[in-house]
């Protein structure tokens, strides 16, 4: 798998850093930049703006991402994908200031264009 097969939309199921594991759903976009790194835009449970920026490597992705809390506090973490297929993402996540006893999940699935336009 190459760097460019990864650009597009996928739809995410997740659980958070925590004891509970609380799930979410949510969007993510991964696109190129002209250096050939890694933009990316998570929007979970349809109203939470996450962004990073990462870098691919052997069918790893790793970005470095942040948001804005409730608490108008900025978030910073990591997640680490493993490329299943172009097709499919399997990661986990951590935050700073997360509880270090637990990571989060995530699985991402691209879109089809028929499911693109059912979105939109």
């Amino acid at each position: 798998m190459t760097i460019n097969e990864l650009p597009g939309t996928y739809n995410i199921i997740g659980s958070n850093q925590d004891e509970n594991g609380i799930a979410y759903k949510g969007i993510l976009e991964l696109a190129l930049d002209e250096h050939n790194r890694i933009q990316a835009k998570w929007l979970i449970n349809t109203n939470q703006e996450q962004f990073g920026t990462g870098f691919y490597k052997d069918n790893i992705l790793v970005i470095n991402f942040n948001y804005k809390g409730d608490d108008d506090l900025t978030y910073k973490g990591v997640v680490v994908y493993k490329c299943i297929t172009k097709d499919l993402l399997n990661g986990f996540w951590s935050e700073k200031h997360g509880n270090p006893l637990y990571l989060g999940e995530e699985r991402c699935y691209r879109v089809g264009a028929e499911q693109l336009e059912l979105l939109n």
